[in-house]
């Protein structure tokens, strides 16, 4: 491993954790705003606090986040007719 270089997140274990600047703007697709907004209102985990200026997720509870919401987004479109990627 090359110093500095942060592992993808699909490289990482389970058990890793992964600080708000991995997960965005790059694996979540809104503001460091609503990401707050969303662990406040509980629709987001609640990140680990590893020091007195420190938080960080597990990769674990933002894995399962993601599936849950791809799960809800693919049974919704189900019922109206399929879902369909974006192009990249």
């Amino acid at each position: 491993m090359q110093p500095n270089h942060t592992p993808n997140f699909d490289e990482l274990p389970d058990s890793a954790f992964v600080r708000q600047a991995q997960l965005i703007p790059g694996l979540l697709p809104f503001s460091n705003a609503t990401l707050w907004r969303m662990v406040k209102l509980g629709t987001f985990p609640k990140p680990f606090e590893l020091g007195s200026n420190c938080t960080a997720w597990k990769v674990a509870d933002v894995r399962a986040w993601i599936e849950k919401r791809t799960t809800a987004a693919e049974a919704s479109a189900g019922a109206e007719g399929g879902l369909q990627r974006r192009p990249a």
